[in-house]
C-alpha cells in the first residue's frame, strides 16, 4: 500500500484508518523510505507524515539491506 499516494499528499489512508489496519493485522510491515521528511509540508495532506511519525514513535526500527523496516506486529 502506498501511504499518501505517489507523492505522499493523498489523504489515504488517514492515520486513524492506518491504526485500524494495524490493529486488525492487515498490515505487517512499514518500510521507512523517505521518513526524513515527516512533519514537513508538501502542499497536500499530511496524513503520510503523521503515519510515519506514529510508526516511528510506536514501533522499533530494524535495518535490512540499508532500508529501515518496522514490524507492526510488535510494539
Amino acid at each position: 500500500m502506498a501511504v499518501g499516494g505517489f507523492n505522499g499528499t493523498d489523504p489515504a489512508p488517514t492515520l486513524e484508518r492506518f491504526k485500524q489496519y494495524v490493529a486488525e493485522k492487515r498490515i505487517r510491515y512499514f518500510i521507512g523510505t523517505g521518513m526524513g521528511g515527516a512533519g514537513r509540508s508538501t502542499g497536500g495532506s499530511d496524513d503520510a507524515a503523521r503515519i510515519a511519525a506514529w510508526v516511528q514513535e510506536t514501533f522499533t526500527a530494524t535495518t535490512v539491506g540499508g532500508t529501515t523496516v518496522f514490524d507492526l506486529t510488535s510494539s
